[in-house]
């Protein structure tokens, strides 16, 4: 009897300890609110959306932030990208092997490891039935 005493008092404290670790960041979230009044000074020393008074003027074209290319500059990327394009594509020919070969690869593929991890065959052998 006395350990089921000492074990409900023990629980009822850990819950109480817990409830007040949890309650402490709440309780200090408290202590960090801004209001109003504060806000609006920020606005007010160059911060943030300003009202000017006025409509902004849509008709004006943009300036550009860096100069364009020329079109020189522009064959010359693309010349560039085609020519890094085609090496690509002359890789991914040679090594890709026909398609039927990666087929049967494929649906063996799954089979083969099933075996070798059950221990039917070794893992590395090329001949396992």
């Amino acid at each position: 009897m006395t350990h089921r005493v000492g074990r409900h008092i023990f629980f009822c404290a850990r819950l109480v300890v817990s409830a007040g670790l949890l309650a402490v960041p709440v309780v200090a979230s408290g202590c960090s609110s801004t209001t109003s009044a504060d806000s609006g000074t920020a606005l007010a020393g160059g911060r943030g959306a300003q009202d000017t008074g006025t409509y902004p003027n849509l008709n004006i074209r943009p300036t550009a932030a860096a100069p364009q290319f020329t079109e020189e500059q522009k064959a010359a990327k693309l010349a560039e990208l085609h020519a890094a394009q085609r090496r690509q594509g002359a890789k991914a020919g040679a090594g890709g092997g026909s398609s039927v070969a990666m087929t049967t690869l494929a649906r063996k593929h799954g089979d083969d490891t099933l075996k070798a991890i059950e221990g039917k065959c070794e893992p590395i052998d090329p001949a396992c039935n």
